[in-house]
């Protein structure tokens, strides 16, 4: 997926490094598979504010994916490749022998009037749907269930891949893209594949109004606030504000956040290493 620099005719083009969209080969998005999308503002539902730095923002539909590709047998045709303004990665419309239509993760690789299918029959290519136990041991994958039959929730976003690395028993063992090595049920669908729009971490968005756009709200920061509002702040002049950490004062850096008692844990073989 190429990118492109834009010539610097406004200030807000200077340092624009933008997504060329070389891949897209629509931009009207199948309506038969579009649901509302209900902005917050950051609000709950008092109305009170219960997050910070969000608000506005343009008005999206949402696309309904199909994460768990659970049409087992019936071969479908790749229509389109289209963008989605609700995830960084591309979506691909699907057209099922039996008629119906769905959208799917885009992998890379993937093209127009290609067919993929699902289920333990299928061959491991790009596009397809298999359970764990019936993917060969190297092979790249996406879209990965953590539970049989609720979706795959692992490996989303735009460039992600995970590689299975072995099976011990019931279970796959997974190298997620952070460098943890996981075990998942064999039972477990996944997509072969890695993830399209690979380089979306190049992207610079040039300017602030790129991110009202998105709905994302300017950003205090916590050595500007007063020692009231937060435990940074405060000081005589451009104080530094001492040790970076939140608003409720948890450490920002270096402070482990995952949960102890999470029972997913014993399922971790490694975790990712320190940066």
């Amino acid at each position: 997926m190429p990118t492109k620099k834009l010539n610097p005719v406004t200030p807000g083009t200077r340092f624009r490094i933008a997504n060329a969209f070389a891949e897209l080969t629509t931009d009207e998005p199948e309506k038969t598979l579009l649901a509302p999308l209900k902005k917050t503002g950051g609000r709950n539902n008092h109305g009170h504010r219960a997050m910070r730095y969000i608000g506005g923002g343009h008005k999206r539909m949402y696309r309904i994916i199909d994460f768990k590709r659970d049409k087992f047998g019936v071969p479908g045709v790749v229509k389109t490749i289209e963008y989605d303004p609700n995830r960084t990665c591309f979506i691909s419309l699907i057209h099922y022998a039996d008629g119906e239509k769905r959208y799917i993760l885009a992998p890379q690789g993937i093209k127009v009037g290609q067919t993929v299918l699902s289920g333990p029959d299928a061959p491991p290519d790009i596009g397809n749907a298999l359970p764990l136990k019936d993917i060969p041991v190297g092979t790249i994958i996406h879209n990965i269930e953590l539970h049989p039959g609720q979706g795959g929730i692992l490996v989303r976003s735009a460039g992600t891949s995970a590689q299975l690395t072995n099976k011990e028993d019931r279970y796959a063992v997974i190298k997620m893209p952070s460098g943890e090595i996981r075990r998942v049920l064999l039972t477990c669908m996944a997509t072969i594949g890695a993830v399209s729009n690979p380089d979306h971490n190049t992207e610079t968005i040039g300017k602030a109004g790129r991110n009202r756009w998105k709905g994302i709200r300017p950003r205090t920061r916590g050595v500007a606030m007063n020692p009231v509002d937060h435990p940074m702040g405060g000081g005589e002049g451009k104080a530094s504000g001492g040790h970076p950490r939140s608003r409720k004062g948890l450490y920002a850096k270096g402070m482990k956040t995952r949960n102890p008692k999470n029972p997913s844990s014993k399922y971790i073989i490694s975790r990712r290493p320190k940066k």
